[in-house]
């Protein structure tokens, strides 16, 4: 596994800094209420969760400057069982008109609070099952790899990353929202160690890269171990579309 962590050794990374324009909603998508045991539960709060389950105890959310609810529901994180901070990712101005730097920008907005640590990284606005996905992928991390990828299965490849793998379950491949391929697993969430992290920085601010695929495959390439690990039984559902939001509101009725 990734050898033995203590606390301060480890670091969760959620960014949540999209402008949500898909949903048009008059509030941050991570908010989006849904209900679990009678109690309202916004969609950031299930993968805060997660990581909270596999023993993180410090926790960053990359927002941008409109996402103060954000603040406002989540707090400092005590309620949670967590200590939380927030990183706010700067939009990049082209010409007058203000845009999202994508998401490689704005997990290397928290390089440094995430510098040194190995980091557990999952979206704002996706719902994973089982609880202890990322317990269960690091337990299944050998001690030489960097990083460590969540496969799960999907019938929408044109929609996610899809991974290829070989025998041994080490990642070959990123192939980024194919529209035909052999393809059958995405990844959800991921954990990696220092050296990618020092990667991701020196790609984006060294070399200008902007695309999260192309990064990973750079990695690969230049030696970086890249190991995914198949939940047979998992279930990932993006939020991100209204799609997502009825296919989750399905699964809870079928529950």
């Amino acid at each position: 596994m990734f050898g033995p962590m203590v606390n301060d050794d480890t670091i969760g990374l959620v960014p949540a800094a999209g402008r949500g324009v898909r949903l048009a909603l008059p509030y941050p998508k991570e908010l989006y209420p849904l209900i679990r045991d009678n109690r309202y539960k916004p969609i950031a709060q299930f993968v805060l969760d997660n990581l909270i389950a596999a023993g993180l105890q410090h926790v960053v959310f990359v927002i941008n400057e409109t996402k103060h609810q954000l603040l406002g529901y989540f707090g400092n994180g005590h309620r949670f069982g967590c200590r939380l901070s927030y990183v706010v990712q700067e939009p990049v101005d082209d010409q007058d008109r203000s845009t999202s730097p994508g998401l490689a920008h704005a997990l290397d907005a928290a390089y440094h609070l995430v510098r040194g640590k190995t980091v557990f990284f999952g979206m704002a606005d996706t719902v994973m099952q089982p609880k202890d996905v990322f317990a269960r992928i690091r337990h299944q991390a050998a001690t030489d790899d960097d990083v460590i990828l969540a496969l799960f299965a999907t019938s929408r490849p044109e929609q996610f990353g899809m991974v290829r793998v070989d025998t041994d379950g080490r990642v070959v491949e990123i192939v980024d929202k194919p529209r035909q391929t052999d393809l059958s697993d995405m990844w959800g969430c991921m954990i990696w160690r220092p050296r990618f992290t020092e990667f991701l920085h020196e790609s984006v601010n060294g070399r200008g890269r902007t695309d999260f695929a192309e990064i990973m495959n750079a990695a690969i390439r230049a030696g970086l171990r890249f190991r995914g690990v198949r939940l047979c039984d998992g279930t990932y559902t993006d939020l991100g579309t209204y799609e997502g939001i009825r296919a989750l509101d399905r699964r809870a009725r079928e529950e």
